[in-house]
């Protein structure tokens, strides 16, 4: 599995700063309704649901909140870069400017568990962070992401 599979171009995203964990699920829901086809509302619930189960934020600035839903026949995501970074409830107590959503099938046993494992692998490479950091281009963060992920490959 590569990023190119999960993620299209246009589900990249900067945001200046968001007011709420909520109000980032919302932007997230937003950009994968518009990419995806997918509901929004639905989106926001099933975060905020997995949210409720532990915070999805997992250290060094980087969140994965992730959630399966009715619909989909494939897993998708969306990124978005924070230029603020916000409190998620990091299990390192670090605001968050980092954020990969990631969307799944009901059904998607193991394609869900390859897509969480690509994304944590790519986002534990300090270089990979560094450069997202100081990218603010939507084109040149999927760059950086697909790039990343076909070099590990190769």
């Amino acid at each position: 599995m590569e990023f190119t599979d999960i993620l299209v171009s246009k589900a990249v995203k900067v945001i200046a700063q968001s007011s709420s964990k909520k109000r980032l699920f919302r932007d997230i829901a937003e950009q994968a309704e518009a990419c995806y086809d997918l509901d929004a509302s639905a989106i926001v619930d099933a975060l905020l649901d997995r949210e409720t189960l532990g915070p999805t934020g997992v250290g060094n600035g980087i969140a994965l909140p992730h959630a399966r839903l009715d619909g989909l026949d494939q897993v998708v995501s969306v990124f978005v870069r924070l230029e603020k970074p916000m409190d998620f409830g990091a299990v390192d107590r670090q605001p968050v400017d980092l954020v990969f959503g990631l969307f799944a099938p009901q059904a998607a046993g193991v394609d869900h568990l390859k897509a969480l494992a690509l994304v944590s692998r790519t986002l534990r490479d300090k270089d990979v962070c560094a450069k997202l950091r100081s990218n603010t281009d939507a084109g040149t963060l999927y760059t950086i992401l697909t790039e990343q992920a076909a070099s590990q490959a190769a």
